[in-house]
């Protein structure tokens, strides 16, 4: 029996219009949420990524602010337009599109970002909030990972779970949400022997290593659901994701295609994060 494929498109597009709604209620009790977004330097994938983002405010009622700003662009003039940001009572969200120019300090610019318009989640506030249990803005990917999971019925509490990859974007924050769900879960990454021994022990597999088919049908067990993060272009040019899709279709229980799984959760969550962030500064509750 093949696999359920979820769609991420149909799933962020449920999400969407939820959000919209709640846009609405933040428009007619004060103003619209707004999002303002920086990109610096002319980074093609980016470039396409905030497009994106502004067309998903321009469908969910959100206010987009965009500033394209040069590659060459002083560190000093970046962090001042944050602090700007922050101050402005009428903006919600930010986020700096990354990765930023080799000269400029990521962690520094992001850190500079008001915990309370974090709507990525990067911030080491919401990202302490969120292993200690505590309500904060979740970062996007991983959130919209368990939104795919539990609008595609997909049970997590009890359940063996793999998380393949560490990073601080999606491995580690992924590990805990699914942790905080009464998943039992471990996390593998370029120091664990077998991976494969793990994986094909679990219930639900997460990969995120940007490996095009690094995970292959045997690493699976039958039935099992798997969430595919990666986005690759194989030796054709062809868009692919870490998990070989068509050979897991026969052996999976559910598994997220790429393109339309996670990508299109990222900025449905985004915007959802941006309207929980307006109508706290609104106190819409």
């Amino acid at each position: 029996m093949a696999a359920t494929v979820i769609s991420g498109k149909e799933i962020s597009g449920r999400v969407k219009d939820r959000v919209k709604k709640e846009a609405e209620a933040c428009l007619a009790f004060s103003r619209a949420p707004a999002l303002a977004v920086i990109l610096v330097g002319d980074d093609p994938a980016s470039a396409v990524y905030v497009k994106n983002k502004g067309k998903a405010c321009e469908y969910c009622g959100i206010r987009s602010l965009e500033y394209r700003l040069p590659a060459d662009t002083p560190e000093e003039e970046v962090l001042s337009l944050i602090d700007s940001l922050n101050a402005d009572d009428t903006v919600d969200g930010i986020l700096c599109q990354l990765p930023l120019p080799a000269h400029m300090d990521e962690k520094k610019i992001t850190n500079a970002i008001s915990p309370d318009k974090d709507v990525d989640g990067f911030h080491p506030v919401n990202v302490g909030r969120l292993y200690t249990g505590e309500d904060c803005f979740l970062p996007c990917t991983p959130a919209g990972i368990l939104r795919l999971l539990d609008e595609s019925g997909v049970s997590l509490a009890g359940k063996r779970a793999a998380v393949v990859g560490r990073s601080n974007i999606v491995g580690k924050p992924v590990a805990a949400l699914l942790l905080s769900r009464n998943a039992t879960v471990t996390v593998c990454h370029s120091g664990t022997p077998d991976v494969a021994a793990v994986t094909r022990e679990a219930d639900i597999v997460v990969v995120a290593v940007g490996k095009s088919k690094f995970l292959t049908a045997d690493m699976v067990k039958p039935g099992a659901a798997v969430v595919d993060v990666g986005i690759n272009r194989d030796k054709d040019g062809k868009l692919t994701g870490d998990a070989d899709f068509e050979a897991l279709l026969d052996k999976a229980g559910a598994i997220t295609p790429v393109p339309g799984g996670v990508g299109p959760m990222t900025i449905a969550m985004l915007m959802e994060n941006t309207v929980k962030a307006c109508k706290r500064h609104l106190r819409l509750g």
